[in-house]
């Protein structure tokens, strides 16, 4: 049976729990960061940081709100990266559980275009050895009856890993609780994905790619390419 993460980020307090254990349980190297203005540290993902709780600040009225919105691979049921990937076996579905796993092959692929067919943003690359990274779930601790290691270290109960099916009466059955508080309150693509979501608001507040309406930069850089590369093409052509 494929396997799920609810988050639940109306329990989220932006600890970073679950950012610290992931990159503890991965023994990632530490990377230079920048102050921003923000809270958030680091700025983003990175082949070293592949769990990022995102701070989200907003004035409403005389009001400051924050929002957080732990990050990380969606493990997509139909994942689009592994449909674009040109290398076989680069990037795979773990049958047992459904988590999509990036192979040491991924370092033949090409970033741009695994990355522009991620609707969240998400896959980087090592410097080193070129070969693209992402969230695996914790396959490793999942196949030894263990917790991944967010769910493990989320202090707040943000998190519940599960049977897909259960995860998702669980989600469920949480929305139609915190709706009664916010109204606006959803599930971010949950019959699209493993990792489902629960945000209490419009969930652009959160993140531009919180949810995969919004494309990546790479994809529209490509969407962009393709529209324009034949009329530049007609254009030399003429000129010709």
């Amino acid at each position: 049976m494929p396997k799920a993460i609810f988050i639940d980020t109306t329990h989220c307090t932006a600890c970073r729990g679950c950012q610290v254990g992931c990159k503890e349980w991965k023994n990632y190297p530490p990377v230079p960061t920048k102050q921003l203005g923000t809270h958030q540290n680091p700025p983003d993902l990175g082949p070293y940081n592949v769990k990022l709780v995102r701070f989200s600040e907003h004035l409403e009225g005389d009001t400051v709100r924050w929002y957080f919105f732990p990050d990380c691979c969606r493990h997509c049921v139909d994942p689009p990266c592994k449909g674009a990937s040109s290398v076989e076996g680069g990037i795979i579905q773990d049958a047992a559980t459904g988590a999509v796993i990036y192979t040491e092959l991924t370092a033949k692929d090409d970033l741009e275009t695994i990355r522009g067919a991620c609707p969240y943003d998400i896959p980087r690359q090592d410097p080193k050895t070129k070969r693209l990274i992402k969230c695996d779930m914790c396959i490793d601790r999942i196949q030894a009856n263990l917790l991944p290691m967010c769910v493990k270290s989320c202090a707040m109960g943000a998190m519940s890993f599960g049977e897909r099916a259960d995860i998702l009466k669980q989600a469920e059955a949480r929305l139609e609780a915190v709706k009664k508080e916010f109204p606006k309150a959803s599930l971010l693509n949950k019959d699209e994905v493993a990792m489902i979501y629960l945000v209490a608001d419009e969930p652009a507040k959160y993140y531009k790619f919180a949810v995969a309406e919004a494309p990546s930069p790479m994809t529209r850089k490509s969407l962009l390419a393709g529209v324009f590369s034949p009329l530049r093409r007609m254009a030399k052509s003429m000129q010709g």
